[in-house]
């Protein structure tokens, strides 16, 4: 890396922790008060949801969503509501009766603080007020409503059956099996792939991309999602807890099949440099330019925790 390269990493390294504050800002503002008799459930949200993180999928929503010209503030429900969703399926993956882990982002899981039972509630209030959220901005601006509602279905879809939840079914249903690649491949597209599908899709929806370019968009995005998932079955074997800030050999542990258990470290580190290279012409392809959204991608596939 010459000089000038490690300058613009740094001034985007920089950048990227800015525009997390700024995330982090909406996403509070997004959450319920912690009132009625029902606040546990509120105080459990904030406490997943606010546990910090790489903010990517709102991140990538936004940048998306800027990349073809969007400037108004339509974005940020969704961006709320998105990391809404991908939170309660942290949540719920971390449960005794899923992965049964105690670590989240340097932490306790929410189910190790508030019990099983409000941890299994935590995700449901999250992934229903995630809607709640998205829904609002038909309020704020209705004469928005065709892209708000095509927004909301992409929403709807990517992490109901056929998409997250789908692969994450699959997932659980082969666990403790030797699984073909096919099905890994389908795991992946689904459990990883979709919420980033879903991230990038709406961010071009709500600034009025056309409809093939929402297409590249989302073979663009299942790309970045293959190569993400493969680096963390990567650094699943290789990094440590305290770099990660979860449990490392989860996979072996819960004996799960990945591209690394599958192909071994080498073919997979190829996989996600290929991977990486054809999300990044993809992205190349399309009229519009955000040199800050090219850099958070390639940066997000290759990285270290």
């Amino acid at each position: 890396m010459n000089s000038k390269e490690s300058i613009q990493t740094r001034d985007y390294k920089e950048l990227r922790n800015e525009k997390v504050t700024a995330i982090e800002e909406i996403l509070s503002a997004y959450l319920p008060k912690e009132e009625g008799y029902q606040k546990i459930i509120m105080e459990a949200m904030a406490y997943s949801l606010m546990a910090g993180g790489k903010r990517l999928r709102p991140m990538l929503m936004q940048e998306t969503y800027r990349l073809f010209g969007g400037t108004e503030r339509i974005v940020e429900p969704f961006m709320a509501a998105i990391e809404m969703i991908h939170t309660y399926s942290l949540v719920h993956d971390d449960l005794p009766a899923m992965d049964d882990d105690e670590l989240r982002r340097g932490r306790a899981t929410t189910h190790v603080v508030y019990g099983e039972d409000m941890g299994i509630l935590a995700g449901d209030a999250l992934l229903n007020y995630a809607f709640e959220t998205a829904a609002g901005a038909f309020e704020n601006y209705p004469n928005q409503s065709l892209r708000i509602g095509r927004a909301l279905s992409i929403l709807g879809r990517k992490a109901g059956i056929y998409g997250m939840l789908g692969g994450q079914v699959v997932d659980v249903q082969e666990t403790g099996h030797q699984i073909e690649k096919e099905v890994l491949d389908f795991i992946y597209a689904l459990k990883t792939g979709a919420l980033l599908e879903s991230a990038m899709m709406i961010g071009a929806t709500l600034a009025g991309a056309k409809e093939e370019e929402i297409r590249v968009i989302e073979k663009a995005a299942g790309k970045v999602g293959l190569a993400f998932q493969v680096q963390d079955d990567i650094l699943d074997v290789t990094s440590t807890a305290e770099v990660l800030g979860k449990p490392i050999h989860s996979d072996e542990k819960n004996e799960k099949t990945t591209y690394v258990t599958l192909l071994g470290i080498s073919e997979a580190e190829k996989i996600v440099e290929k991977e990486s290279v054809e999300a990044i012409r993809l992205l190349r392809s399309l009229p519009g330019e955000n040199p800050f959204l090219e850099w958070l991608l390639t940066e997000l596939i290759h990285r270290k925790k």
